[in-house]
């Protein structure tokens, strides 16, 4: 048991190395064992490759007949991108197969191990499953709810606040902290703002590491996130610093505005007409004025297969994305220093005047960043 363990283990660390490029994919590794010996191993490495089950199999050749395959997600039983992976692990022999996690993928869901058991081929399942689903928390929640995986990345003095009463923020956190954020970019499908966010600070949203930084191939080219604008008037000006950058940039508005429309996608941007809420359903809305709707947005990033979604945007937008429910992690960055009250809070939520009705939040690390305190949260249900 120590050994399938130990196995396994490696598989994760190797699945981990796709962190950076499988998106939409998720992040795999596999390890083919015979006789206590590694015969092969790899991963996936992006949409459209191998995945790590053909990798391993062909680094082993003939040493995979009779072996145990440790792989960190179901094998694949469909026609995807690629051949199912399934069937390659039947005709290359492997005896056993020792999977992390089911496939929360309904195409597969079990089916990529009951190919494996009508095959003859001995299955086990669970092994470091609580591992490998946090390897893919994205893919595994667009699976099972056909919503993205929330972030939002948050930067705040001790004292809870985010920029100056003038709007000054620059900078709150250290250096340190903020090439961490250029990680956490790197490893998201898509990265979200609001419209008071881009036009205060004309931000450019893209990753800034290097290839070697993120242990790529020297000279790769890194994957850049789509960019998410919440836009509801399309105040977006065709001239925004991030519509001149490699990468796509998505604007979603409440009401189509064709003439500005028409400027913005001549640009380079796609725009996207949400279908606003109705304010009669909501007190805490003015009703003069119409949002992009953040559960709608969010559905249809799912459908563009977009796994982890990163917010950075100011209180409100924040606000809104967790009062919505659409938040499943905050990531928020400590500075050791005071702004004073008269500073911007880290949210806006309008409607809390009881103690009963606080937003819960479970911490899941705490780590030192620097000078900075980095605090990974999730809300809890109340």
């Amino acid at each position: 048991m120590a050994a399938g363990h130990a196995f396994m283990a490696r598989a994760l660390r190797l699945a981990e190395r796709g962190r950076w490029t499988t998106d939409p994919n998720p992040r795999v590794g596999c390890v083919l064992v015979r006789d206590g010996e590694i015969v092969g191993e790899g991963w996936h490495q992006r949409a459209g490759g191998p995945h790590a089950e053909r990798v391993a199999l062909a680094q082993a050749g003939e040493r995979a007949r009779g072996a145990s395959a440790f792989v960190t997600l179901e094998p694949c039983s469909h026609h995807g991108r690629t051949p199912p992976c399934a069937d390659a692990l039947i005709s290359a022999g492997v005896a056993r197969v020792v999977a992390a996690m089911i496939d929360p993928n309904p195409r597969v869901a079990g089916r990529g191990l009951e190919r494996l058991r009508e095959a003859g081929i001995a299955v086990e399942v669970g092994l470091l499953a609580e591992q490998a689903a946090a390897l893919n928390p994205g893919f595994i929640k667009r699976q099972r709810t056909g919503l993205p995986f929330c972030r939002v990345k948050l930067a705040a003095s001790l004292d809870g606040r985010t920029a100056m009463a003038s709007g000054e923020s620059r900078w709150i956190t250290s250096e340190a902290a903020r090439a961490d954020v250029q990680r956490l970019r790197a490893g998201a499908s898509a990265i979200l703002t609001g419209s008071g966010t881009l036009l205060a600070d004309d931000p450019s949203l893209n990753v800034r590491l290097t290839a070697e930084a993120l242990g790529l191939p020297p000279g790769e080219a890194v994957r850049q996130p789509l960019r998410v604008i919440v836009d509801s008037r399309l105040r977006t000006p065709p001239t925004a610093r991030l519509l001149g950058l490699p990468g796509a940039t998505l604007i979603a508005c409440a009401t189509d505005e064709p003439a500005r429309r028409a400027a913005l996608e001549a640009a380079g941007a796609q725009v996207l007409v949400c279908p606003a809420p109705d304010p009669s359903q909501d007190p805490t809305k003015d009703r003069t004025e119409t949002h992009v709707d953040l559960s709608t947005l969010f559905g249809e990033l799912a459908r563009r297969e977009l796994n982890e979604i990163l917010i950075e945007a100011g209180p409100t937008l924040a606000g809104a994305a967790l009062q919505a429910g659409l938040v499943d992690e905050l990531i928020l960055y400590l500075a050791p220093h005071l702004m004073g009250d008269a500073a911007r809070g880290l949210f806006r939520l309008p409607g809390l005047t009881q103690m009963a009705e606080r937003v819960p939040l479970e911490i899941h690390d705490v780590r030192r960043i620097g000078p900075d305190l980095r605090l990974t949260l999730r809300p809890t249900p109340r």
